[in-house]
């Protein structure tokens, strides 16, 4: 079969579902000569089985607004793959949340929790609730009944989830007392907790502090470093804020922040304890949009535009996928951006990622760049189950020792014969690795 062939099958399995096609597809084309050379992959079809979730649960959620009327909202969990660990990723609220987007989020996150080094699966579930404006009563009430639902399927040697966009620390709250009450135990069954309440330091900023970290490794192969660099950041939520935060603290400036209504340019710099917290008080509230930014701290703001056109050195982008496209790309390039690493997942559309290694720009992609967030849920899983809890530095040292691991795994397997790192191949060859022998060695079942 080739990879045409292979590719035309799965389109036909999967129809009306672009996001999933477009996340197989990127990883298919880097990891089909890998694939195909190994007799024992092949035998064990194990890339069809990998593309095919093991599970996908899919439920209503009534709930009753402030208002007394009843809601109805559809809710979902898909269960990837569970060859090297439980299923694990985060839970989403937002208006688009469809099948096809939860499903290529989930076969991203397996192929990022297999970089993670951590024993952790793949998944990712989510609602199609649209939680601005939502009061704190409406969403404890929804996600109760979102929880009442998916409680069967979790455990914490079953299926792990996390918070994500529209999920924050109050709605994970939410949800682990919800399973707590129906279970009759108290379990590290949900990651991001309080810190109170079995939560680990550094969670909130993991996965921007990830991705910073992950590209401090990219300059050093230029042999340069963020001190001094220009950066771009898009997002107005929990990545854009530990992105922020952690390039400030490594001498970078951060000019811009993004969300649905347009970008602020800010030239004296994202970097004080004032705008950061002003960042979490938003980000607390689901409050995505920047322009009330912009008013506060007297900053221009261009509606309905995205800051690629800002000149800078690096870009990161921390919204949500597919919001960077080939135009931006060729902005970026023109400006002199020399990396990218994404702090979303998917965030470059193909045509954008071809455009950046045309130009030999460093790439990272998201199952890379943005998995300190899930790298540290998974050392919260390892303070549950020791019951002991780990100093801020411990778990900070510890995230940074994965992400440059990771980045070395994708050097290994990612640098072409001009030197070039292509970390899109790389990135997708070392998890897709681990995942296919582990899948191998249990048989087919």
């Amino acid at each position: 079969m080739t990879m045409q062939e292979f590719m035309e099958k799965i389109e036909k399995r999967n129809p009306g579902e672009p996001e999933f096609i477009q996340a197989v597809r990127g990883v298919v084309e880097t990891i089909w000569d890998t694939y195909i050379n190994n007799p024992r992959f092949v035998k064990n079809n194990v890339l069809e089985r990998l593309i095919e979730p093991e599970r996908v649960v899919s439920f209503a959620i009534p709930w009753v607004d402030d208002k007394g009327q009843v809601q109805v909202n559809r809710g979902y969990r898909v269960q990837q793959n569970s060859a090297i660990g439980p299923y694990k990723g985060g839970i989403r609220y937002h208006p688009k949340v469809n099948l096809s987007t939860l499903k290529f989020l989930a076969f991203e996150q397996t192929l990022k929790n297999s970089l993670s080094t951590l024993p952790m699966g793949g998944g990712k579930g989510g609602a199609d609730l649209d939680p601005q404006g939502k009061s704190e009563g409406e969403l404890m009430r929804f996600t109760q009944s979102f929880m009442m639902e998916l409680w069967r399927h979790l455990g914490p040697q079953t299926d792990v989830p996390a918070g994500d966009i529209g999920v924050s620390a109050r709605e994970v709250g939410f949800m682990f007392g919800t399973y707590k009450k129906l279970a009759n135990e108290f379990t590290g069954v949900i990651t991001g907790k309080g810190i109170n309440w079995g939560g680990s330091l550094v969670r909130p900023e993991a996965t921007g502090f990830g991705t910073v970290y992950f590209c401090q490794e990219q300059l050093k192969t230029k042999g340069t470093s963020l001190q001094g660099k220009r950066v771009a950041i898009s997002g107005f939520g929990q990545v854009s804020w530990g992105a922020a935060k952690k390039a400030t603290e490594l001498g970078a400036k951060v000019v811009t922040l993004s969300g649905p209504d347009g970008y602020i340019l800010d030239e004296s710099g994202v970097n004080t304890e004032e705008k950061f917290a002003y960042m979490v008080e938003m980000k607390n509230a689901n409050h995505n949009r920047v322009e009330e930014y912009a008013k506060k701290f007297n900053v221009p703001f261009f509606a309905g535009k995205r800051p690629w056109e800002v000149k800078a050195d690096i870009a990161l982008p921390c919204a949500i996928q597919n919001e960077l496209n080939g135009d931006d790309a060729a902005a970026l390039i023109k400006n002199g951006c020399i990396v990218v690493s994404e702090g979303a997942n998917m965030p470059c559309t193909p045509e954008a990622v071809q455009a950046f290694i045309k130009a030999k720009v460093l790439i990272a992609p998201g199952k890379a760049a943005n998995c300190g967030g899930v790298s540290t849920s998974g050392l919260e899983m390892a303070q549950n189950a020791t019951h002991c809890s780990w100093s801020r530095e411990e778990v900070d040292a510890k995230l940074q020792a994965i992400m440059k691991n990771i980045h070395q795994a994708c050097v290994t397997h990612g640098t072409e014969s001009d030197g070039y790192i292509n970390y899109i191949k790389g990135s997708n060859i070392a998890g897709f690795m681990k995942v296919a022998n582990a899948m191998c060695d249990q048989g087919v079942i």
